[in-house]
């Protein structure tokens, strides 16, 4: 594989986080643990905390610098997360608000067949594993079905709302754009988007930036010391969502049900993750 079309697939990769991001209830982390990049994720941002590594930028080593924060790796990533992200915004606040239930169902269909795949990584389980899963399912039940609040639009309001949002962002089953949502700040950012709203934009995005490097070195801590039942929780984060992704829920109880194209458009969503996982393990291979 040529180094410019692993620079394209991690691209890809944060293309898809982008896009997860963006739908309330999908989580860009699932994306990230799907495609076998959360690790590496989750490691290079802790090390652009790490003292080692602005040690090395103030002595001038900005190649070592770059190299010891997987540089390449995250310029590519967010690259392709940040044009998803643009490039997405208007067609997904098309696509909810025009075919919510066909929407809702494609998601659907991806968490649970993500989540399937996850729970059968996990090798000789013991009844503490069951306990941490079933305490990520009741987290992410009670997490999704808060009710939206109406809330400021003052600027530090902005900032807040991105620190925890992007925070949420890398947690698989941790719907970012969810948060936003509680916070009453989803369609409002989503227009920013849209329209081009900087002064928003920058300061929603210097709030993720401090949210994001300040969460990874605490999520970094618990995957080095508790990976297990680290993971096994965020799984559990993972199916409690789903109560968020149903495609009949509140917001669409008095729609036509439209099980049919439903259906099929959960099978999609299911076998994009099939395919993309297939294709991961033939790389791993």
């Amino acid at each position: 594989m040529t180094d410019i079309f692993k620079k394209l697939i991690v691209a890809l990769k944060g293309f898809a986080m982008g896009a997860a991001n963006v739908i309330p209830g999908v989580s860009g982390g699932t994306i990230a643990l799907l495609t076998g990049i959360f690790t590496e994720l989750i490691d290079a941002l802790n090390a652009i905390l790490d003292v080692s590594s602005w040690k090395l930028l103030f002595q001038g080593k900005v190649r070592q610098w770059w190299q010891y924060i997987h540089g390449t790796f995250l310029f590519w990533l967010f690259l392709g997360v940040i044009v998803s992200v643009f490039s997405l915004a208007k067609f997904m606040e098309w696509a909810l608000a025009n075919h919510p239930i066909q929407t809702w169902a494609f998601f659907f269909g991806l968490i649970v067949v993500s989540a399937v795949y996850l729970l059968a990584d996990i090798k000789d389980w013991k009844a503490k594993d069951a306990i941490f899963l079933v305490l990520g399912i009741v987290l992410g039940v009670l997490i999704c079905t808060l009710s939206p609040t109406e809330t400021p639009e003052d600027l530090w309001f902005i900032a807040i709302c991105g620190a925890i949002a992007i925070c949420t962002m890398i947690l698989p089953g941790v719907s970012g754009s969810f948060i936003l949502v509680i916070f009453g700040k989803y369609e409002y950012i989503m227009n920013a988007i849209s329209t081009l709203n900087w002064p928003v934009l920058i300061v929603f995005g210097i709030g993720c930036v401090i949210g994001i490097l300040a969460f990874s070195k605490i999520l970094h801590w618990l995957l080095k010391r508790y990976e297990r039942p680290t993971l096994l929780t965020l799984i559990g984060f993972t199916l409690g969502s789903l109560v968020k992704v149903w495609p009949w829920s509140e917001a669409t109880k008095d729609l036509d049900p439209q099980v049919g194209s439903a259906i099929l458009w959960c099978i999609v969503g299911i076998a994009l993750v099939v395919v993309l996982e297939t294709l991961g393990r033939k790389h791993k291979a």
